[in-house]
């Protein structure tokens, strides 16, 4: 037993310990909820990555994004990543994907390669419903997570299904167009906060959604748990 991850033995079991060391999770997008799902997954033990980010990182991700710092200021987010996660778990495969998600390339994306869970941490709309029917026509388990931004308070943080979100403008597109392919019941993450403290950015004629560090961090620890959970059979027995 590897002693880095004694501790999570102690809860979760040797057998289960194996469980993760086999699985093997695709994450779509690295950002601050992305970012901090991979964090927890690696120090959960997941053995097998394929991190799909095209980004660099940008002195106004520092707020709210893991792996951001003055230092890495400039340097693609899965090159980081991948460093990260073998500095935390040096058995750990991992596979980048330097480029954005496109339906049309789903064969770069999927290809022979079996996920045991899929995470889509993107932020465009059209690249999150595609990657979400995609996963579904192809069997495979994916939680989402919703709009994150414009929020301060990570105790608003919700796990629930798509038809039961509210209060995020984000899952409101996600439910209408999902409706269309039949999709109601996805595992997603949301916040229901209505911040009041919502301010436009007047420097900037870029409309820019402000962020905070607390509720993207726990909105990827929460699907990280989520995803081990399901993994070790634990979420299923509810």
């Amino acid at each position: 037993m590897k002693m880095e991850f004694k501790r999570l033995e102690l809860i979760i079991g040797n057998k289960n310990i194996e469980k993760l060391k086999n699985s093997h999770i695709a994450i779509f997008g690295l950002g601050g909820v992305g970012g901090y799902v991979a964090e927890g997954l690696s120090r959960s033990g997941i053995g097998q990555f394929t991190l799909i980010d095209y980004d660099i990182v940008d002195i106004t991700n520092i707020n709210r994004q893991i792996i951001a710092t003055h230092s890495s200021i400039g340097k693609y987010k899965t090159e980081l990543f991948e460093k990260r996660i073998k500095d935390i778990n040096q058995d750990a495969k991992i596979k980048l994907l330097t480029k954005k998600y496109e339906k049309s390339e789903n064969e770069l994306f999927f290809g022979e390669e079996h996920y045991d869970f899929v995470v889509d941490a993107i932020d465009m709309v059209t690249s999150k419903i595609d990657l979400i029917v995609s996963c579904y026509e192809k069997n495979i388990p994916i939680i989402s997570s919703m709009g994150m931004g414009k929020r301060l308070d990570p105790s608003h943080i919700r796990l629930t299904t798509l038809d039961k979100t509210y209060n995020c403008s984000l899952a409101k597109v996600m439910r209408r167009e999902l409706k269309e392919y039949g999709i109601t019941k996805l595992p997603c993450v949301f916040s229901d906060e209505i911040c009041e403290f919502a301010l436009a950015d007047k420097a900037t004629e870029k409309k820019v959604i402000g962020s905070s560090a607390f509720v993207p961090s726990v909105a990827g620890f929460t699907i990280a748990s989520y995803i081990i959970r399901n993994l070790i059979g634990e979420e299923n027995e509810k």
